[in-house]
């Protein structure tokens, strides 16, 4: 099977704007809210400009005039100015704090359930760190350019009209100079945010690269444990760790760089503009306090114009988090389209018709795994599948719940086509118990009732298929049934985990059970019971069992043998020792060493 890639190599040139419209959908449930959001902060900063205005009368009147009645009208003008900007602003942040925060919720939630019907072959592919990236720093990236960024961005961009439609309502002369800078703040924007977009885009890969070597880590510490790799691990981590603050720190000097010319070119088109209006304050073409209110509104939009470096950094991380995102939710789900159909009414069993199949990323020149299959399994039969390493055991049996979908032929449960069954309705009928058991860090109870499908199981069918798989040591468990058996199952030995995923592929009675090895981990005297009950479990339901040794064989009707991608034979135990050498082969002791999967 292919080992899991990072992702899907980065996306070419893009808008961000595009980008970030394909948020919509998810904010369209909150757009009164932000809408009222950026009103409320628009209307603050029409609260700052107005400042200006109401100092040039205290100057040119109450002040020319010597009034202290008027200077202390001016003042609570000022005062009433500044708290309903400060109202305001609050206003916004109490608009916007909780829907966001749905918003993020129903991303995450619409990402955790496309990613849970997204084919095996998909997360083949994918990193686990990668995708958990995704879920969680890129969506609180979303949120915060939805917070502040967005809104801003509008708030910023009409502060500026605003103020350069009071400054040249002043003296446009004045104002003619402080629009100097723009043309070469656009250019060098523009720069910016092509190389700042590349950089985001290299930081959060590799944000999920590094959160996948934590998570292997952590997964396989028992493993760098026994083989004293921990020194290897770490420099692994080192390396990504690194590679991240290198691609952190290019970040911070692009946005140092565009800040400091951001910042340094309207100070110095507001310093000649105050050379400029002294020079007419004093030639009597401009009054004291034009030029006072002039001035202040320049400083007051220092900030609007100042932000724009970091405004745009935030919104090209966002466009970039967003792009992220979308591919995992862009990614073809596995054919669904299935009416729910239900199996014939004539019994059948398992057929396969010419199956072929071969993984997506297989090199075009070589051969499919599995080619010309062709296999019936009668109802109520139990079907060994027996053959040499890699030949495709594992891969045969996971296309009957299409785990992977085959790429050729077609396969039938009792008549129906299983690429026509919904994909509920397939797993329904059809339970599986892999080699590798894979156990959730919840109860006995919910891991074992996790088979019995959407309606779940009561206690008594939980208690009869740990009965059958011989699962006694879970009376010891300090809680029982209640008990949790932690991430991976890793508190349980590697018997007993098999055990459990055991008695979750027969807790519901499916129709058809497929069973990759299930008895490996177990010691011959807990195999001798596990067979036993399993008899009687396998005689009421149709089922395909990968069988690496001649002990678990004996629980089958029949055998299957493949071979370089081929099913070469098939009949009972004792037919195929007669006839076939190669089967012969598997079956003795000395080769017993050979029949991992």
């Amino acid at each position: 099977m292919p080992e899991a890639t990072s992702d899907p190599a980065p996306p070419g040139p893009r808008s961000a704007v595009r980008s970030l419209l394909r948020l919509w959908p998810y904010v369209r449930p909150i757009r009164g809210r932000l809408a009222g959001s950026a009103v409320a902060a628009v209307l603050a900063s029409s609260m700052a400009l107005l400042i200006p205005l109401v100092l040039k009368w205290m100057v040119d009147g109450p002040v020319a005039d010597h009034d202290p009645s008027g200077v202390w009208l001016g003042g609570g003008v000022l005062l009433l100015l500044g708290l309903l900007e400060a109202g305001l602003f609050g206003l916004r942040r109490w608009l916007v704090a909780r829907p966001l925060a749905s918003v993020e919720a129903s991303m995450r939630s619409a990402l955790y359930g496309h990613l849970q019907r997204l084919p095996v072959a998909f997360h083949d592919r994918w990193a686990s760190g990668q995708l958990l990236s995704r879920a969680t720093m890129d969506l609180q990236i979303l949120r915060m350019f939805l917070a502040f960024p967005l809104v801003f961005l509008v708030v910023n961009g009409a502060a500026i009209v605003l103020g350069f439609a009071i400054l040249f309502s002043q003296a446009w002369t004045l104002g003619l100079v402080l629009l100097l800078p723009i043309v070469p703040l656009v250019i060098l924007c523009s720069v910016f945010e092509a190389r700042y977009s590349l950089a985001a885009r290299s930081a959060q890969d590799q944000a999920g690269d590094l959160a996948t070597v934590v998570e292997e880590s952590v997964l396989g510490v028992r493993i760098i444990k026994a083989f004293g790799r921990h020194r290897s691990q770490t420099e692994a981590f080192r390396a990504k760790a690194h590679g991240l603050r290198r691609t952190e720190l290019h970040k911070a000097r692009l946005l140092a760089d565009i800040w400091a010319l951001i910042m340094t070119l309207p100070e110095v088109a507001i310093g000649a503009a105050l050379i400029l209006g002294i020079m007419q304050v004093s030639d009597g073409e401009l009054s004291a306090g034009t030029l006072v209110a002039f001035l202040t509104t320049a400083l007051a939009l220092r900030w609007p114009v100042e932000s724009l470096g970091f405004l745009l950094a935030i919104s090209n991380e966002s466009a970039t988090a967003a792009d992220r995102f979308f591919e995992a939710i862009d990614a073809v789900e596995a054919d669904a389209s299935g009416l729910g159909a239900q199996p014939a009414g004539a019994l059948d069993g398992v057929r396969f018709e010419d199956v072929r199949f071969r993984y997506p990323d297989a090199p075009e020149n070589t051969p499919d795994l599995l080619h010309g299959i062709d296999l019936h399994i009668r109802p109520g039969e139990t079907m060994a599948l027996v053959g040499a390493t890699g030949c495709g055991k594992t891969t045969l049996t996971a296309l009957i719940p299409r785990l992977h979908d085959a790429t050729g032929g077609r396969i039938t449960l009792d008549g129906a086509d299983i690429a026509v069954l919904s994909r509920e309705r397939l797993r329904e009928l059809v339970a599986v118990a892999f080699e590798e058991p894979t156990l959730f860090s919840a109860t006995v109870r919910e891991n074992v009732a996790m088979g019995a499908g959407p309606g779940g199981a009561d206690e008594a069918a939980v208690l009869r298929a740990l009965d059958t798989a011989q699962c006694d040591f879970v009376a010891r468990l300090p809680h029982g049934l209640d008990t949790q058996v932690g991430e991976q199952g890793l508190s349980l030995s590697g018997g007993q985990r098999q055990r459990l995923a055991l008695a979750r592929a027969i807790v519901g009675s499916p129709a058809f059970l497929v069973l990759d090895d299930p008895l490996s981990a177990l010691d011959v005297h807990t195999e001798a019971l596990v067979e036993a009950a399993l008899r009687e479990v396998l005689a009421e339901t149709t089922a395909l069992v990968v069988a690496h040794r001649p002990s678990t064989v004996m629980l089958a009707d029949r055998v299957a043998l493949l071979s370089e991608g081929r099913i070469t034979a098939v009949g009972t135990h004792h037919e195929l020792l007669t006839e076939s050498a190669e089967y012969r082969h598997l079956m003795s002791g000395d080769s017993e060493r050979s029949m991992a999967r």
